[in-house]
């Protein structure tokens, strides 16, 4: 098993894997015997399609996108021998942010927000997979804010919301809910689509408006 096989298999889920990472001794949060965690992110933009076409958007039945991931990370944890983890489920919830930054692969940006060199400001995490082997994983790439002189992200929102100084979560939601329900309630986060490592993620609009109204 390599992690370029496993990068292909992810594939053709419609996932991405975004980053991985090796326990360190005493990381209770991970199953027995982990060697290798991988995070695991939508494949953008042929994610949405795929989701799309799935039983579980299709049935009407409340969290359409945390029962696919179940299903779908979980049947490919069972192939593989590995054991699925996710975001979701509740409390308790797995620490999945703390993980993503000690992959050395996410970074912190500067409205708070995690960023990916290739994801920009849309990191999401569907699950990842424990696996028992210890997986060679390359070498991290730099956060893309270090080279980014116009930082937009810290004057997108309109109303200020998203900032250096922490997130205003009542006034993005009075916001979303009113004047920009036709641009970030649609469109998606104007902070997120504005940072320059996010443009050619491919987060097609239709899902970013899902994700707001799930928030709403």
């Amino acid at each position: 098993m390599t992690l370029a096989a496993l990068e292909a298999e992810a594939r053709a889920l419609h996932l991405r894997v975004l980053a991985g990472f090796h326990p360190r001794a005493g990381d209770g949060d991970l199953p027995p015997g982990t060697g290798t965690v991988l995070m695991l992110s939508p494949d953008e933009p042929a994610f949405w399609p795929a989701f799309t076409r799935s039983p579980e958007y299709r049935d009407g039945a409340a969290d359409p996108m945390d029962r696919w991931s179940a299903r779908v990370i979980g049947g490919w944890a069972a192939r593989l021998g590995a054991t699925p983890l996710y975001p979701f489920g509740g409390p308790p919830f797995r620490p999945f942010i703390r993980w993503a930054l000690d992959s050395g692969a996410v970074h912190q940006s500067p409205v708070g927000l995690l960023v990916h060199a290739r994801a920009g400001l849309f990191v999401s995490f569907r699950g990842a997979l424990a696996l028992p082997e210890r997986l060679e994983l390359p070498v991290p790439a730099p956060s893309p804010c270090a080279g980014c002189v116009t930082r937009p992200c810290l004057t997108a929102c309109p109303v200020g919301a998203l900032t250096a100084h922490g997130y205003d979560v009542p006034a993005c939601k009075a916001h979303v809910t009113g004047a920009g329900r036709k641009t970030c309630l649609e469109q998606g986060c104007g902070v997120r689509l504005s940072c320059p490592a996010s443009q050619g993620h491919g987060r097609v609009p239709e899902q970013s408006a899902f994700h707001m109204q799930n928030f709403i």
